[in-house]
């Protein structure tokens, strides 16, 4: 593999878990492949060789695990694999890894902030992961996003209407009410599972709202994430 400082592999993540009754088991799969893919072709617009993984499928899911088709797997096996592959990226002079990650249940963002930890520790091999779950990448995108009830909601409906409009049930999408409750309330309150935190439906948010056309705009806001996220960390590292 060419060594290069401008060689730059993404990284997607997705989960297989419940999202409502409108919408499928593997949504932060297709999010998170759309996300990387929107990503990858603005670095390779500003001139970057990009190498573009596939999508780590299977990840945490404890706030879904009691749903049926929800397959949730140790944090430490998610750890160890995204540490693995950037490490092992690193030795074939991959400047960095920038995740992409779509599925963001506390355990899994917990999983990869201890990889990219482990590996600045180790100052072996160079992860990003420009978390959704925090403020400064939040407030890039929309409001319902950053009011915590999101699951399966307008947000990610209108993501899954652009990118994979055959996997969506309309009909049932429109005949559900919104559900205001916000995850991250129900996370710092100590709930832990989407019962507990007030979606039995494992859905929060307002998927009746949903439009193809939100949905093209959010893709392009993550892709510009995962863009700038990779120019800022270059951009630090030259500078240093």
């Amino acid at each position: 593999m060419l060594r290069s400082p401008r060689l730059v592999a993404v990284l997607p993540l997705g989960a297989i878990e419940a999202h409502g009754p409108h919408l499928p088991l593997g949504t932060d799969i297709v999010i998170a492949e759309t996300m990387a893919l929107a990503g990858a072709e603005r670095l390779s617009r500003r001139g970057f060789d990009v190498v573009l993984l596939p999508v780590l499928p299977v990840a945490p899911a404890p706030f879904a695990a009691a749903f049926e088709g929800t397959i949730d797997t140790p944090p430490a096996a998610t750890a160890a694999t995204v540490e693995g592959i950037a490490r092992s990226l690193a030795s074939h002079g991959v400047a960095v890894t920038v995740v992409a990650n779509a599925h963001h249940d506390p355990a899994n963002v917990r999983a990869v902030r201890d990889a990219v930890t482990q590996l600045d520790k180790d100052g072996m091999a160079r992860l990003l992961f420009p978390d959704l779950t925090r403020r400064r990448w939040a407030s890039r995108l929309t409001e319902e996003f950053q009011s915590g009830a999101c699951h399966a909601g307008r947000y990610e409906t209108s993501v899954m209407l652009a990118a994979a409009a055959e996997t969506v049930d309309a009909a049932a999408a429109a005949s559900l009410a919104p559900n205001p409750r916000s995850l991250v309330a129900a996370i710092q309150h100590g709930d832990r599972t989407f019962a507990e935190a007030g979606g039995p439906e494992a859905y929060f948010g307002a998927p009746a709202e949903a439009t193809a056309e939100e949905g093209r705009d959010i893709i392009d806001r993550l892709g510009a994430i995962i863009e700038d996220a990779v120019i800022e960390a270059l951009a630090d590292h030259a500078d240093r």
